[in-house]
């Protein structure tokens, strides 16, 4: 089998080189390539994950490339995880959106309609390398934010092979279960609703319901990221909530923080990433990996220290960040993807949660609707669980949402201005027509080198 990670330049690839590599002879994973068509970044992180292979699993064929066709050609599955335009497009797509007073995040907010505007196009371009060149039958799983537009989009457009996929569900079963002190399979949740803004009805270990207690437990507003949120306005939804939705359920006070702390989430991870990239620069990584470790602890550990924290004011006490090449892989970045494969290679029946068409899983959503959801992966495809009765509260902001991405999908594919003014003033952290179309009309400048031919 061949896997194919596009972006494989990127701050987090010895993440995905670690989780892939370390099931590479479980799964019958023979060739690694992980490609990027930036040579320099590629040359720093790409080189920095195939020094982590080597040490992992010496015998998988884990190469770098900036040719695409090369890195797609006859493979079974490509990981996306790409950033197009850089961290300085980034820094622009959210502070454009905080210069009206409206939250600029990458992917819930306003900033993320700019961000699928350079994303679908570059995405398209690959989905169609992948039906031209990868093997039959092969899979696309996106990474690659906003995933909830871009998965929605790329649907629509008639790549019915790519899924989007998201760690933050699993990331919270992995807190709960750390909470516990047991192994992460035993701890299994149901969640529904679109990507960044999706809830737990239930979450159960060894079989037994344990969301009531648990949206009691103290240890979850401190150790998890459910420390974002209230406990009475937790228990009066009554579900465990992705920890993105502080940003409808606290909106002002995001804004607020933010412009208090006086510089954004992107602002604060390109200046640490242009630091990290100067140091590791003088680094030869291949003879002297140990010492470009240090250096990526070093300033990845102060990204991770500061995840959330201009946003909500509250700064989580951790201890120092150390990458360990050696211990046991949680998943995390590649391990939902990973687990997919698992089934069509084992068929060993499972459960995650995926973003794939609705298909009358979630009562109110239109089957093309594009949710995250928990599914049952077989040898046979994917299985969306049901959920009748969702929560009006819940449901009227996934309802709003939706009709923002459906809206977005539908401006990004046929170009139209209106369109995308109008989705942008359907999205509910804008909600207005006038500053729909101011935003809109930046986001247009900003992207012209990207994204042209707008109606």
């Amino acid at each position: 089998m061949k896997i194919t990670v596009i972006g494989g330049g990127g701050v987090r690839s010895m993440f995905l080189a670690k989780s892939l590599v370390g099931r590479a002879k479980e799964l019958q994973i023979e060739k690694i390539v992980f490609m990027d068509n930036d040579p320099k970044k590629l040359n720093i992180y790409g080189k920095m994950a195939q020094q982590v292979a080597k040490r992992i699993e010496a015998e998988v064929d884990f190469s770098l490339t900036t040719d695409s066709v090369e890195a797609i050609k006859d493979t079974d599955y490509v990981i996306t995880t790409m950033r197009v335009g850089g961290d300085a497009m980034r820094v622009q797509d959210e502070r454009i959106a905080l210069n009206h007073g409206v939250l600029g995040q990458e992917t819930t907010g306003a900033a993320g309609f700019s961000f699928a505007m350079r994303s679908v196009p570059a995405l398209a371009e690959y989905c169609e390398l992948v039906k031209k060149y990868a093997a039959a039958g092969a899979k696309i799983f996106n990474f690659t934010n906003p995933a909830g537009v871009v998965s929605q989009t790329l649907r629509d457009m008639g790549y019915d092979f790519s899924f989007g996929i998201c760690d933050a569900p699993s990331s919270l079963l992995c807190e709960f279960a750390k909470l516990y002190g047991v192994e992460q399979d035993r701890m299994i949740g149901e969640c529904f609703g679109l990507n960044h803004l999706s809830f737990f009805n239930s979450i159960k270990l060894d079989g037994k319901e344990i969301l009531p207690e648990l949206i009691e437990d103290d240890r979850i507003y401190k150790e998890t990221e459910m420390r974002f949120f209230d406990r009475e306005m937790t228990k009066s939804i009554g579900c465990i909530l992705n920890e993105y939705l502080y940003y409808f359920y606290y909106r002002e006070k995001a804004v607020q923080n933010i412009l208090e702390a006086g510089i954004t989430r992107g602002e604060m991870i390109a200046q640490t990433n242009e630091e990290m990239i100067k140091e590791l620069s003088q680094i030869d990584i291949e003879n002297n990996f140990d010492s470009a470790l240090e250096i990526f602890e070093k300033w990845y550990g102060k990204r991770e220290d500061n995840y959330m924290t201009n946003e909500t004011g509250i700064k989580k006490i951790k201890p120092p960040y150390k990458f360990d090449i050696y211990s046991k892989d949680v998943g995390g970045y590649a391990g939902v993807a990973l687990k997919y494969i698992e089934t069509q290679q084992t068929g060993k029946e499972v459960q995650m949660v995926l973003c794939v068409p609705n298909n009358g899983a979630i009562k109110g959503l239109e089957d093309n609707d594009t949710v995250e959801i928990t599914c049952t992966i077989t040898k046979d495809g994917y299985f969306p669980h049901q959920f009748e009765n969702v929560d009006p509260v819940c449901m009227e902001l996934i309802r709003r949402v939706k009709c923002y991405e459906r809206l977005a999908s539908k401006a990004l594919r046929t170009k139209d201005r209106k369109i995308a003014i109008q989705c942008l003033m359907m999205h509910p952290l804008v909600n207005s027509y006038s500053l729909a179309k101011s935003i809109a009309e930046e986001y247009f400048i900003h992207n012209q080198a990207y994204f042209k031919g707008w109606n």
